[in-house]
């Protein structure tokens, strides 16, 4: 064989060789996390990095329950202020031995969690409703109050972050705060109930009777407002005005003191000019004499100044 045609068949299997060569080289080889290794108890061994982040941040997403009252949700830690280092707890796990549980690091931002317990309170929180009273059968009925309730944000976020950089699974129940109503019917106070034809005052403590007066109401010339009304108004030794009325013309103020016609307690109405008072005029009790006040014993009136307050509601019925 000619040297020209040996020396083109060595350079073919030359060719052939180191094509064959690189077809037999391996790549790069594959990183992957050692077996039995675990990134904050999700087991990752034998994961390549990408499938590792992608386990973990699933697990790390998961929603968190959240408890508030009686009310759980679901929230997604994320949407609560929290955020995990998977990455650097990835690169961790492949150099962690056989066995090992690698932490994954928990950052909270305290702003966002106060943000969302914000949100929660708005939707949550409910004030208490107090009681109030009305009339039935001629006799205070007082409703029932109801608890109020809210949440303590100072206190939730301190308990919903903490468990958040702990990465807890276990349920997360925030502190609430239950508020009595600040009326109920155990401390409604005084109830007045005067029936107008009879003559008669009634008071109530809520809905118990307590004591019962005789009084004067509105001749038929000046009646006495029918309604409910309550007490604006409580003056000791008060002086009289003569009001912007026909039959107090040419009359003068009256100072405290005998014949005084206030006598010496007023309890003004919501009614304009109409008031429960005393009345040097015990005579009159029992009678439609005034001129739309409700008249009243002197010392009876008295004592009832003693037992009620501005705001004391006032029931003005025909009977």
């Amino acid at each position: 064989m000619r040297k020209g045609s040996l020396l083109f068949c060595l350079l073919i299997l030359c060719g052939l060789g180191a094509a064959a060569a690189r077809a037999d080289t391996p790549g790069a080889p594959t990183l992957l996390v050692p077996d039995g290794v675990t990134i904050d108890g999700v087991d990752v061994g034998g994961y390549a990095p990408a499938d590792a982040q992608q386990a973990v941040a699933a697990h790390f997403d998961e929603s968190r329950r959240i408890v508030v009252g009686k009310r759980p949700t679901l929230v997604p830690p994320r949407a609560l202020g929290a955020s995990a280092a998977v990455s650097t707890a990835v690169q961790q796990a492949l150099a962690a031995g056989t066995g090992m549980d690698v932490p994954l690091k928990i950052s909270v931002n305290r702003a966002r969690t106060a943000a969302w317990v914000r949100q929660t309170a708005k939707v949550y929180d409910r004030a208490g409703k107090d009681s109030t009273v009305t009339l039935r059968g001629g006799k205070p009925f007082v409703t029932e109050g109801a608890p109020g309730h809210s949440i303590d944000q100072r206190r939730a976020v301190t308990v919903l972050a903490k468990a958040l950089a702990a990465n807890a699974a276990a349920p997360v129940r925030l502190p609430v705060v239950n508020e009595a109503p600040a009326v109920s019917r155990s401390n409604f106070g005084p109830v007045i109930v005067i029936h107008r034809s009879a003559h008669r005052l009634n008071l109530y403590h809520g809905m118990r009777s307590w004591q019962t007066f005789g009084v004067a109401v509105g001749q038929p010339a000046y009646p006495t407002p029918l309604g409910r009304f309550e007490i604006v108004v409580m003056w000791r030794n008060p002086w009289w005005f003569p009001p912007a009325s026909p039959w107090a013309q040419g009359e003068s103020p009256v100072p405290p003191g005998p014949g005084n016609p206030l006598g010496t307690r007023w309890m003004g109405l919501s009614s304009p000019g109409v008031g429960i008072h005393g009345t040097p005029d015990p005579a009159s009790i029992g009678y439609s004499a005034s001129h739309g006040c409700i008249r009243m014993l002197i010392p009876q009136a008295e004592w009832l100044f003693q037992h009620v307050q501005v705001g004391t509601p006032v029931f003005i019925i025909p009977n």
